[in-house]
């Protein structure tokens, strides 16, 4: 990230770039296509060998064993209970398969695939030489950051994030009728060091935004991601991450029953919700800030952001029995109001809707046409 570094007025949290002197006007410019976004803060996994993709479809929640060069898609890797451990990104080229993830999991992610190839012809290797932007699809950059993406394997190294749409496989809980993630065709380049450094210094400052910005929109479509939303506790259910992440329709793996159990019974334990906070204080409250409804604990934040359209804005993750209206966070001895809008319901699943037969009958019933045809 050196070559973005050096650009003046640049302010930096640590190697992380968090603007470029005005997080406000770079949202807007981002927004609209106009500016790309170094992102510091997540990193490539490198997964080459012939039999990869075969090998990630057999122990992740995706469905990634007959990608072709070019196809972006989102993966999960569960524990036995179903719980999130690890989330990518996912882009193939022919030859090998790159994860774009959150840095903080980088370790962690490699070391497991690692243990777990066994004889599986795969390498996995971390590559901190490369670097990640990001931008909005369609915008007058686009052109400039794809021809600056590496081409390692005669594929541009470009992933479109499946969030803006329900994934082949995938479901959706949430049930309003416009889902902010319509609008959010965001991409993330792969980019060698010496083509980021050249990309620095041909563009102007005008074209640049930092990881406010980024936050910013992400937070606005619902998009949910590891260093934010996932904790001990999360199940892909409670955030909607079924819609890009989880194939339902695929073979085994690990924690797919619990997959399938949530699903088809509804009712996850918890439920992630989108907040618009009272902005008169001028008080941004931080990730973890307790969430209540009158006097009753119902959650925390998980992403805070102050989003150029909509001003102070929140995703939190909230009990299931978190009543459906106004609430308030709690952040330095202060009462935020929060309004509330639900992305996934109370009684989120395939057949949570469907009525309970008041008696019992001998009778066969017919399938539900709307069953998920999971494999267990």
């Amino acid at each position: 990230m050196s070559g973005f570094s050096q650009i003046d007025g640049v302010v930096s949290d640590g190697d992380l770039i968090v603007h470029f002197g005005d997080a406000f006007r770079e949202q807007r410019r981002l927004a609209g296509g106009s500016a790309f976004a170094p992102l510091g803060d997540r990193t490539v996994i490198e997964v080459a060998g012939p039999e990869r993709l075969t090998w990630l479809d057999s122990i992740t929640s995706q469905a990634v064993g007959r990608l072709t060069p070019g196809d972006s898609t989102e993966l999960l890797v569960l524990d036995p209970q179903g719980r999130v451990e690890h989330a990518a990104g996912v882009l193939d080229d022919g030859a090998s398969t790159w994860l774009i993830v959150d840095a903080d999991d980088a370790d962690a992610l490699a070391a497991w695939l690692t243990r777990m190839k066994f004889r599986t012809q795969a390498t996995v290797d971390i590559r901190p030489d490369l670097v990640l932007v990001g931008y909005v699809e369609g915008g007058s950059v686009a052109s400039t950051v794809t021809a600056a993406a590496s081409v390692p394997n005669g594929t541009a190294l470009v992933w479109a994030d499946p969030w803006q749409r329900i994934s082949v496989g995938g479901h959706q809980y949430s049930e309003v009728a416009e889902h902010p993630a319509a609008d959010f065709a965001w991409r993330v380049a792969i980019l060698e060091e010496e083509a980021a450094d050249a990309l620095a210094a041909s563009i102007d400052r005008e074209s640049l935004a930092g990881l406010l910005a980024a936050e910013a929109l992400r937070v606005a479509a619902w998009r949910p991601r590891w260093k934010t939303e996932v904790d001990e506790r999360s199940l892909p259910h409670e955030s909607d991450w079924i819609r890009s992440a989880v194939h339902l329709n695929k073979g085994c793996y690990r924690g797919q029953e619990t997959v399938a159990k949530v699903h088809n019974l509804g009712h996850p334990p918890r439920r992630l919700a989108a907040l618009h906070l009272d902005g008169s204080d001028a008080v941004l409250p931080a990730p973890g800030a307790p969430v209540f409804a009158g006097d009753d604990e119902v959650g925390h934040l998980t992403s805070v952001a102050r989003h150029h359209e909509d001003g102070p804005i929140a995703l939190a993750i909230l009990s299931r029995r978190a009543p459906i209206g106004d609430l308030v966070v709690r952040a330095d001895g202060i009462d935020i109001a929060a309004s509330q809008q639900v992305i996934v319901p109370a009684d989120a699943g395939a057949t949570a809707d469907i009525p309970r037969l008041t008696r019992l009958s001998r009778r066969p019933t017919a399938p539900d046409p709307r069953g998920s045809g999971v494999e267990l």
